[in-house]
This record gives structure tokens, sequence and C-alpha cells, in this order.
């Protein structure tokens, strides 16, 4: 190239210098303003909240029965204000949840979820739902899994359960049998009341144990369990017994004692009001009945008399067609003063436990011509 050439082309060069920078500092501005004008609609648009589990699945694999689970699930917000937990429903009662109320935008925060495993067999998927102000995402669920394994159980099955007249006694019996490798025993019995009592004994005739059930050659006890008595109270039933053993994985077994004990006999009504009554009232004659709650053998329940010590009310008590009913009947007396009466009716019966049952009676006597003449 020669030069004068070069030259040329140096000027051409130098002359376009100016253009290039002019259009690249346009370019850098356009630049600025653009990124300005999306921080400003970054800034212009509404905050919220934004919930992320972090893991929502926690698997425990084959767990004893009766262990207590927990785990605490990490859950961040990821948006912009401050999320908020409203609630944190378990799928059923065997599951409880804690959890922090408020997570700011960029923290995390925990939930805790127990699960206890004492009533269960098997696989078992145990969910809590989260209730949070995130708008895009108000619920999530975390869930936790595992298989439960009995390593001492009960045959026929871990409960028993008992319908008893009160002062009456029930014996029932089950069998208690391990997984467990090492010679199992039981230790200890502990019964929740004095009328329940439970006595372990080793099975040692073959014929004895409880059917393919437990470790081949392993140890089993069977179980006898008394229920009720004369210090049971009248009403349901809902007590455990504590089997204590040398299981590795589960060293205490609850074994569950559920029913009712009903009074041996019902009275209709307790308690007898006259009101204002004239002698030869209609109301003047009440009636009183009492019923056996026997279901085997109601006629061995019996009224042997009855005693009013209310003035001016006479009792008397005759069977019913019924086996195990009796009528007592109170009647004002013909004679009997005006005034207010108030007393009680004793009924003698044959039940051990409540041998005598007592009616208390009120009422205003009205004397005949007055109550004629209105």
């Amino acid at each position: 190239m020669s030069k004068r050439m070069f030259a040329v082309t140096l000027a051409f060069a130098v002359s376009l210098a100016p253009l290039a920078l002019a259009e690249s500092a346009k370019k850098d501005t356009k630049k600025a303003e653009t990124k300005k004008t999306e921080t400003k609609k970054e800034d212009a648009a509404p905050k919220a909240p934004r919930l992320t589990v972090v893991d929502p699945v926690k698997d425990f694999g084959t767990v004893p029965k009766g262990e207590k689970l927990s785990w605490a699930f990490v859950v961040k917000n990821t948006g912009t204000a401050d999320l908020e937990i409203i609630s944190a429903r378990p799928s059923c009662g065997c599951t409880v949840a804690e959890f922090d109320k408020v997570i700011k935008p960029g923290e995390t925060g925990k939930v805790t979820a127990a699960v206890d495993t004492t009533n269960f067999n098997g696989p078992i998927a145990k969910a809590v739902t989260l209730e949070t102000n995130d708008p895009s995402t108000p619920n999530a669920q975390i869930t936790i899994h595992a298989t439960v394994k009995p390593y001492v159980e009960a045959y026929p099955a871990g409960f028993v359960r008992v319908n008893l007249l009160q002062g009456e006694t029930e014996a029932q019996s089950v069998t208690i049998y391990s997984e467990e490798e090492a010679p199992f025993e039981i230790t200890k019995i502990d019964a929740p009341v004095d009328w329940i009592k439970a006595e372990p004994v080793k099975i040692e005739n073959t014929a004895d144990r409880a059917p393919d059930v437990g470790r081949a050659g392993q140890t089993q006890y069977k179980l006898n369990i008394t229920v009720g008595g004369p210090d049971a109270k009248i009403g349901p039933i809902a007590e455990r017994i504590i089997v204590h053993t040398n299981s590795k994985h589960q060293p205490d077994y609850p074994l569950t004692v559920s029913g009712v004990i009903r009074p041996t006999y019902r009275v209709e009504p307790t308690a007898i009001n006259f009101g204002e009554v004239a002698p030869n009232d209609t109301a003047a004659t009440r009636a009183v009945t009492l019923r056996s709650n026997s279901l085997k053998a109601p006629e061995g329940f019996s009224v042997t008399k009855v005693e009013s010590a209310v003035a001016g009310v006479t009792a008397d008590v005759k069977p019913t067609a019924n086996k195990g009913e009796y009528e007592v009947t109170l009647q004002v007396k013909k004679d009997a003063k005006p005034g207010d009466v108030q007393g009680d009716v004793k009924i003698y019966t044959n039940d051990k436990v409540t041998p005598v049952y007592t009616i208390p009676v009120r009422g205003t006597i009205k004397a005949i011509a007055a109550a004629a003449a209105k």
C-alpha cells in the first residue's frame, strides 16, 4: 500500500471514531434507562410472601410399635413479605404439630410434626396441612412415613371389653408374644386401678401357644385379666394395663381395658314431687318402678319391703308381670293434713351393692273441701 493510500485510510478511520463513541454512549444510556425502568416496576409490584418447603416428606423406615416419631420440617420464605403460618392441621389425632408463626423474607422456619405409633401396625403416612398467607400457594402438606413393626403384641387382640353389673367380675385372657431374637420375658405388670388385675403365666405346653404369631420358639405368656368387683365404679371403662418386658425395641406394651359398669337395677323416677294435690285427686297416687339390669338372671333381683317417712303418704310394693321388676305405689292418705310435706321413702332390696334405695318426696296437700270449692 502506498503512503498516500495509508494516509487516506487513517484519516477516514479517525473521522469515524467520534461517531462510534457517540453511538456507544447512546446505547449505554438506553441500557441504564431500561434498567431504571425495570427497577421502578419491581419497586411498584406488590410485596408477597412465598412458601417453600425444603423437604416435605420424612421417611423413618421401620420403627418399633409405640415409638414416638418427631421431625422438624424446614420451611423457607422465598418471597418479599412476611410469611405467616396460620395453622398446621394434622390428618389424625395421633399427630401433633408445632410451628414458627412468622418467617421473614429470605429466612427459614420450622414445622415440627410428631406421631405416636402406639396404635398402628405396618406402613403409615401421617400428613400435616399448612395454611399460610402465601397468595399463590396458600396450602402445603408435610408427611411422615414409617413402617411400624410390633416387637411385642397380644393375641387375639391388644384389648379386652367388658359389660358388667356393679359388683360383678369377669375374667378374660390374652397371649403376649414377641418378635425379638433374645429370650423374651415379662418383668412387671402395672394395673391402673385396684379392681383391674392382670397376672402373667409363662406358657409351657405347646398346645396352649397362640398359633402362627411371634418368632418361632420364642416364649409366650398367658395374661389373665380380671375386671370388676365391689370397688368398681358405675360408668364407662377406659383404662390401660402396662406390660413391662425385656424387649430391646418395645419394652412397654399397653393393653386397653374398655367397656361399661352398670348399676344392678334402675329406678324410675328417682324422686317424687306431688305438687299441690288433694287426697282424692288422681295425682295423689304416684308409682316408682324398679327393674333388674341383669340380662342373664333378672329374676334374682327382689324388693323385700318399703318404708315411708313422709307424713300423710303411704308406700306399698308389688311385683309386676316382668321378671325382676317391681312397682312401688305412693299414696296421699285420705285423712292427710293440709300443708307442705317432705321426706323419704326407703326401698329395701336383696342387692348387695345398693341394698336400700331412697326416694325423696315432696308436695303440698290441699284440703278436700278447699279443692272442691276451687
